[in-house]
């Protein structure tokens, strides 16, 4: 055990200065041989904190685009690495109306979200209780229709969920969630719709300790009334696996890229394909072996030039930075890694990225990010993103 450890010790160090080297060189190609990258603010308003769009969500329908993410009224900055008040974390929505280069924000709870939540912080008078769903979704297929899930802690939960079929400008729920027997279930939004009244949905529960995490994929045929427990993707160990972004390859193919850390604490992305429509598993190469302190949720899309990308967030103490990896065979294998962003004083307070590609075919990242390594600047902990052509990576 002890040579393990000093060896992971070994892979870190080492990783993190071929990191450094990297974003030296990928930064410089990025911005200066045609590539065009653009980065802009979705929500930033001045002593307030945005944060965390991979739990959450996002959706699109053409140039409309919808993001999930928290706003904190107040900085708190003895807290630790996440410099807000949870007391007054409450959850918003972006939308952009031209495929994510402007956005208007909206509030969560007077679009009908109004359950207490881990980091959506409702006074116990206003919040309502989650309930059971007693009547099915009618149809899935909707293209109004969008699914989300909230959690009252990141090991155990439990997990509630509201559904939206007008694109998310209301909502329906809570509804509680059911914990399938098993340890507990902190969920975030990883789902795929198979027809009206079905669907596939990657969680991430609590192992036997009930601490996070592993992940599964359960399923309703029913619209929602009830959940299976259909199989485990990741299998128990001395770190996690959790946070899945995942896509339908075909009838019978899934894939998905998970945020993993070791028991010695090296963060990275790891991949799992199934060709029996989700009863097995079978692990491929990691998509991207080291995600910095801290590490990355993955946020994975099929683009419609049949390629897959995958975007993540390096997260470090001395300049964090946005990474793109690209797969033209479904995953098997990845292509370089692609430094979008990086030099900009963001701190490892960074990241969870959600991924999408719009009407244009231009990638749209977002994240939240900020400048406290360099606190003269503004804005300071804001929601992020990042757009570009992927044909200019082919």
């Amino acid at each position: 055990m002890k040579k393990n450890k000093n060896n992971s010790g070994v892979r870190i160090k080492s990783l993190r200065l071929l990191s450094m080297a990297l974003c030296l060189v990928t930064f410089g190609s990025a911005q200066t041989d045609g590539n065009q990258v653009q980065h802009g603010v979705v929500f930033y308003e001045d002593g307030k904190y945005g944060g965390w769009p991979a739990n959450h969500g996002i959706w699109t329908w053409d140039n409309e685009i919808l993001i999930g993410f928290v706003e904190a009224s107040y900085y708190a900055e003895n807290r630790g690495l996440h410099t807000y008040d949870i007391s007054t974390s409450r959850n918003k929505y972006a939308r952009s109306l031209d495929g994510g280069s402007t956005w208007k924000i909206s509030d969560a709870y007077e679009a009908g979200q109004k359950a207490w939540g881990h980091d959506n912080y409702i006074p116990e008078k206003e919040a309502v209780r989650p309930v059971p769903m007693t009547k099915p979704i009618k149809d899935f297929t909707d293209p109004g229709f969008i699914l989300t899930f909230l959690r009252h802690n990141n090991d155990d939960g439990p997990s509630h969920f509201y559904y939206s079929m007008d694109k998310g400008k209301s909502w329906e729920g809570a509804f509680e969630f059911p914990d399938l027997g098993i340890s507990g279930i902190a969920n975030r939004t990883d789902y795929i719709v198979d027809g009206k009244q079905s669907m596939t949905l990657f969680v991430t529960t609590a192992k036997s300790n009930r601490k996070e995490g592993r992940v599964a994929l359960v399923r309703t045929t029913d619209g929602g009334l009830s959940w299976n427990l259909e199989s485990w993707i990741t299998p128990e160990h001395g770190g996690f696996d959790i946070m899945p972004s995942s896509l339908r390859l075909s009838d019978t193919e899934l894939f998905t890229t998970i945020r993993t850390r070791t028991e010695n604490g090296v963060d990275y992305i790891s991949a799992y394909r199934s060709t029996d429509n989700g009863k097995t598993w079978k692990r491929l190469k990691d998509p991207t072996p080291y995600t910095g302190r801290g590490g990355s949720p993955p946020a994975l899309t099929k683009l419609k030039d049949g390629r897959l990308a995958l975007g993540y967030i390096f997260r470090s103490e001395y300049g964090s930075r946005v990474h793109v990896r690209f797969s033209k065979d479904n995953g098997e294998t990845w292509g370089d890694e692609i430094t979008l962003r990086c030099d900009d004083g963001a701190n490892r307070d960074t990241g969870y990225p959600r991924i999408t590609q719009n009407a244009d075919g231009k990638i749209v990242m977002v994240y939240y990010w900020n400048n406290a390594l360099t606190k003269e600047d503004k804005p300071y902990r804001y929601i992020a993103y990042t757009m570009f052509d992927p044909a200019q990576f082919n």
